[in-house]
């Protein structure tokens, strides 16, 4: 038996054992979003990531493992960039959760795209492809194809949608207009979320992977300072290309190898799903294909083997990790 197979096999065996959910007593008022679950505690706050799976603003199933992949790996680039803007992370007691700082979340997704593409109504590859030219208060060219890489970076952010609702586009004009911030703190915002950008595509380009884009979000700790929060550069949030077959694939007009959540969209795209009606229910193998993909983003960025925690309760495991905070 191969390696492969083995890791295919317990995976699938692990699919019984996914954490959809956490529910600690004793730890107030919970707040699920569409992957995590969060409890505040005074200046503190415990996010757990969970391995729910979401894409067209759905849960549309569970991937075992990708909770620890997601909270072990966002952890990683938290590291990696504090030099560049603070960042909420505390702690991380157990491969599912961080203790971060309490923050008031900035309702605004700074999505960064290096390049054209997506399948998504806030891709710019999909208003590009309708003819329009002014996407997100940006102009660009004519004549530009799918997946191909942009002149420089441009920030296209959307409202922060809560689960079940879809983002909408803004603009820079929108979010001054609307006074979400003040053009002093955007101008923050828009210049971190370019430095975090460059350092990921730098560090990713190391490890043989392109950054295409990715989101960040912002808020402010009880001294009001600016801070990033939520997740970072992680396969949810990111679309990661792998950078030795990108030419040629660009070349012959074929979609890029990913190593992200696409092939998951695109999977559900193929079966009829884009967010409406039924949702199709994910086949073990193809679970398994994608749990396996995220822990190989992980080991590629990180230089790490991602070795999971394979404890049957989860939930139990997490009380036990989080007992001095509770």
């Amino acid at each position: 038996m191969t390696q492969d197979m083995v890791a295919k096999r317990i995976i699938i065996e692990n699919i019984a054992h996914v954490l959809k959910t956490v529910d600690i007593p004793n730890l107030g008022k919970k707040y699920s979003g569409k992957v995590r679950d969060s409890y505040e505690l005074d200046d503190k706050r415990v996010i757990i990531t969970t391995d729910r799976q979401s894409a067209f603003d759905h849960v549309l199933g569970y991937i075992p493992f990708k909770g620890q992949v997601l909270n072990q790996l966002s952890a990683f680039w938290f590291n990696k960039t504090s030099d560049i803007i603070q960042n909420h992370l505390l702690c991380v007691p157990d491969p599912n959760v961080m203790v971060v700082k309490n923050c008031q979340v900035i309702p605004v997704e700074m999505v960064v795209r290096g390049y054209i593409t997506g399948v998504t109504d806030t891709s710019i590859w999909g208003s590009y492809e309708k003819g329009e030219r002014v996407i997100y208060g940006i102009k660009f060219p004519e004549g530009l194809r799918k997946n191909q890489k942009l002149p420089k970076p441009v920030i296209t952010p959307t409202t922060k949608a809560k689960s079940g609702h879809h983002d909408e586009k803004l603009s820079e004009k929108d979010i001054i207009q609307r006074k979400i911030v003040t053009p002093a703190i955007w101008k923050q915002m828009e210049t971190a979320a370019l430095a975090l950008f460059a350092r990921g595509q730098k560090i990713c380009d190391k490890a043989g992977i392109i950054l295409v884009d990715t989101k960040y979000e912002f808020g402010f700790d009880n001294e009001g300072e600016l801070m990033l929060v939520d997740e970072l550069h992680t396969p949810d949030s990111s679309r990661y290309w792998v950078k030795k077959t990108y030419n040629e694939k660009f070349k012959k007009g074929l979609e890029p190898e990913s190593y992200d959540k696409e092939p998951l969209r695109i999977w559900f795209k193929e079966h009829g799903y884009t967010g409406k009606g039924k949702i199709p229910k994910m086949p073990p193998s193809f679970i398994a294909k994608m749990s396996r993909l995220y822990m190989g983003i992980y080991e590629k960025i990180t230089g790490k083997r991602f070795i999971p925690d394979m404890t049957k309760n989860v939930n139990l495991r997490i009380m036990d990790n989080l007992r001095d905070i509770i």
